[in-house]
């Protein structure tokens, strides 16, 4: 089994910048409405939001359903080698850092950045 991500995003290419210059990501595959980005085995895709139906009955996305509660009740996370590495590529490109690094009482250090359309993030290592 492998496992893959994808995301409803506003902004293709601002997201698409997010992943590659702030988390190191690699673009693979670029299309009008789609994207996907790798990083070693985590891979991640990127939808255009515009291509959902605007709102609609039933368990499927809207745009409607996708904008009101972007990742509520998920929290993606990225288990790296070199957090310190990592905190400070998503601080010199230019983004923000909503909690910063911290040593969890479960033996793990983490910081969370938002991604452009507000997806939780959660970046952590074990501690050296």
């Amino acid at each position: 089994m492998s496992f893959r991500i994808e995301r409803f995003v506003e902004d293709m290419d601002a997201s698409i910048r997010f992943y590659e210059h702030a988390l190191g990501f690699t673009l693979e595959r670029r299309e009008p409405d789609y994207a996907s980005l790798r990083r070693g085995d985590a891979v991640l895709g990127l939808e255009r939001l515009a291509k959902l139906p605007l709102s609609g009955e039933g368990p499927g996305f809207t745009q409607e359903r996708v904008s009101t509660a972007r990742g509520a009740g998920v929290e993606v996370v990225l288990e790296v080698d070199d957090l310190d590495a990592i905190t400070r590529r998503v601080r010199d490109a230019g983004y923000a850092v909503a909690e910063p690094v911290q040593r969890r009482p479960w033996g793990l250090r983490d910081f969370r950045p938002a991604d452009p359309d507000g997806y939780y993030l959660r970046v952590t290592t074990q501690w050296a």
